[in-house]
C-alpha cells in the first residue's frame, strides 16, 4: 500500500467490522481518520462469524495474525450433511488454505473479531453516541450532523453503518425487502456437547425449505449454530432480537437427532429477519461513499458478508492513500470501480446459494454451490485496477 504523510481527513460513520477495519487500514496508510458510532459504548453482540483467507490475509497485514490465532478456530473443512439423516454428502477441504492462499479459514465470534479490530485503532479514534442525522456536502467538504445536535466536518465521509445505514438513507429512501427467511443464532459451551460438534470445521445440514450450520468458536470453548427457516415477515433488521429455543427445536424436530442435542443445550437464541436491498444504487458522490453492508447487504449463505466489508476497507484505504488529496472524487470512483463488480457477484452468489441450500435434494446441490467458494479466496483487495 502507498504510504503518505499528508492526505485527506476521513470520517467513518459506523464502528462495526467494516468501519474499524477501514480506520485501522487508513491509519496504517498515514491517513487521518475519525470514526463516529451511534451506540454509547461497544458491546459484545452477535454470535459466530467465518473469516475466509481473502479477509484473514488482510487482517494479518494489520498485525492481527497472532491475536486472531488465540481466539479463532482454524477450520479444516466445510462438511455438508443430509438434514433428515445426518449422512455426509460432501466436503470442501480448507486445511490447505495457508499453503494455497497465504492465510487460514477462521471460525470465531463476532465479538472477538470486533474487539481485535478495536485494539488496532488508537484510543480516541471512535466517538461514541454519534448517530448520523444528515450530511451536507459541498465542493469544499462534508458536514455531518448528529442527532445529539453536534456536527463534524471532513474531506470524505464513508458510510460503514450497516444494513440500516443513515448515510445510505440520506441519499435514497430504499426499503428493505423481506426474503421470506429468518435466522436463529445460538452459542453453546462445547463441554455440554458430544465431541462431534467441537471438531474444527463447519457443518451444514440441508433440506427442503431450511438449513442448519454449526461450528466451534472462541478457541474451541463454544459452538455456534445458525438455523435458517421460513418465517412470517417482521420489520426488525437486527442481529440481536430475542428468539425462542423451543421454536428452533420444533422447526428441526424431524431432522438429524444430533441437531436436537445441540439446540436444546442452548439457553437462549437471537433471531434475525433476512432482508435484501436495491443493488443498483451508486455507492459514491464526490465526497461520500458506502462500504460493507451499507453498500451491498447480502444474504449470509456464502459466509462472505464481513469478508467483503474487510475487502472494501482495504481497497478504499488504498484508493484514498494513493490518490490526489485535491481530487477525492477520483479516489472514490477508483474504489467503487474496483470493488462494485466483485461485491455484487458475491451478493448474487449468496442469493443463489439460498435456493441451492433449500432444494429438495439440498444436501447434494449444496456441495456444488460451495464448490465455488474457494474461487473467492485468492483475491487481493489492495490491487486496484485503474479506472477507465
Amino acid at each position: 500500500m502507498v504510504q503518505r504523510t499528508k492526505s485527506l481527513n476521513v470520517a467513518v460513520v459506523g464502528a462495526g467490522i467494516t468501519g474499524l477495519t477501514l480506520a485501522a487500514a487508513l491509519r496504517r496508510a498515514g491517513v487521518d481518520c475519525e470514526v463516529y458510532e451511534r451506540t454509547p459504548a461497544f458491546g459484545r453482540i452477535g454470535a459466530g462469524i467465518q473469516l475466509a483467507p481473502n479477509a484473514t490475509r488482510l487482517l494479518h497485514q494489520l498485525g492481527l495474525a497472532d491475536p486472531l490465532s488465540r481466539v479463532a478456530v482454524r477450520s479444516t473443512a466445510i462438511e455438508v450433511r443430509s438434514g433428515e439423516t445426518g449422512a455426509l454428502s460432501g466436503r470442501v477441504p480448507l486445511d490447505d488454505c495457508e499453503d494455497r492462499f497465504g492465510a487460514p479459514y477462521c471460525l470465531l465470534t463476532r465479538a472477538d473479531l470486533h474487539s481485535l479490530l478495536a485494539s488496532a485503532v488508537p484510543e480516541g479514534t471512535v466517538r461514541f453516541g454519534k448517530a448520523c442525522q444528515s450530511l451536507d456536502e459541498t465542493p469544499e467538504g462534508v458536514e455531518i450532523r448528529f442527532t445529539d445536535g453536534t456536527s463534524a466536518r471532513a474531506d470524505v465521509v464513508v458510510g460503514a453503518d450497516g444494513i440500516r445505514s443513515g448515510v445510505r438513507q440520506g441519499r435514497v429512501r430504499d426499503e428493505p425487502v423481506y426474503s421470506g427467511l429468518s435466522v436463529h443464532r445460538g452459542l453453546v459451551p462445547t463441554d455440554r456437547l458430544p465431541s462431534f460438534f467441537g471438531e474444527p470445521r463447519s457443518t451444514l445440514w440441508s433440506g427442503e425449505g431450511k438449513h442448519f450450520v454449526s461450528y466451534p468458536v472462541a478457541a474451541g470453548r463454544l459452538v455456534n449454530f445458525v438455523a435458517t427457516l421460513p418465517a412470517r415477515q417482521w420489520h426488525a433488521e437486527s442481529w440481536s432480537e430475542p428468539g425462542e429455543v423451543a421454536d428452533v427445536a420444533a422447526a428441526f424436530a424431524d431432522w438429524d437427532e444430533a441437531l436436537h442435542t445441540l439446540i436444546t443445550a442452548a439457553e437462549s437464541v437471537t433471531r434475525w429477519a433476512l432482508h435484501t436491498r436495491n443493488a443498483d444504487l451508486p455507492w459514491s458522490t464526490h465526497r461520500t461513499t458506502l462500504a460493507g453492508d451499507a453498500a451491498h447487504p447480502m444474504l449470509p449463505f456464502m459466509a462472505q458478508g464481513a469478508n467483503q466489508g474487510i475487502e472494501d476497507a482495504f481497497a478504499l484505504a488504498s484508493a484514498l492513500a494513493g490518490g490526489d488529496p485535491t481530487d477525492p472524487a477520483g479516489a472514490l470512483r477508483r474504489y467503487e470501480h474496483a470493488r462494485r463488480p466483485r461485491a455484487l457477484m458475491v451478493q448474487q452468489m449468496s442469493a443463489g446459494a439460498a435456493r441451492s441450500f433449500h432444494a429438495p435434494d439440498g444436501d447434494t446441490t449444496v456441495v456444488d454451490a460451495l464448490g465455488a467458494l474457494t474461487d473467492l479466496f485468492a483475491h487481493d483487495a489492495e490491487l486496484l485496477e485503474p479506472s477507465p
